[in-house]
């Protein structure tokens, strides 16, 4: 169970540059259904990492991916009315390369988007969204790069 979990969940998330773009997905389902975000869900049992991420990507994007370091981990809480946590996941996003596939929506996207990174306000991003792509632009070691939002 997704919602109101007795523990967190852990994800996983990929940041993958193709041309100079970086490939969003909007999310189909909760939590941020209807809203654009890094490609990734949660680890199965007794699946690596790195093996979670190749597949969430190909599973929502339709690339396949080589897998390389860790950019980011961090706490998604989300909170309902009630003040009670409704979703945590532990998040671990990492740098993918695309070595194949087609870009298109898979099962738990409804759309996806090559999108520039100066222009990332457009998809209404989260901050922590947008914060992880700058680091992974740098990780990457490409010249100046994205900035990260403050706040949404």
């Amino acid at each position: 169970m997704r919602a109101y979990p007795a523990r967190p969940i852990v994800g996983v998330g990929a940041v993958v540059f193709v041309d100079g773009r970086v490939v969003l997905v909007r999310r189909r389902h909760p939590p941020l259904a209807g809203e654009w975000s890094l490609p990734g869900g949660a680890l199965e049992l007794g699946e690596a990492l790195a093996a979670g991420v190749a597949r969430e990507v190909l599973e929502e994007t339709g690339l396949a991916v080589e897998t390389g370091p860790i950019v980011e981990v961090l706490d998604r809480v989300l909170l309902d009315a009630r003040g009670r946590v409704q979703y945590h996941y532990v998040l671990v996003d990492y740098l993918c390369r695309a070595v194949g596939g087609r870009l298109a929506p898979g099962s738990d996207a409804s759309d996806v988007a090559l999108a520039d990174p100066a222009d990332l306000a457009a998809y209404d991003l989260t901050p922590e969204a947008a914060a992880v792509i700058a680091k992974a632009w740098r990780v990457d070691g490409r010249p100046g790069g994205p900035e990260a939002p403050a706040s949404r």
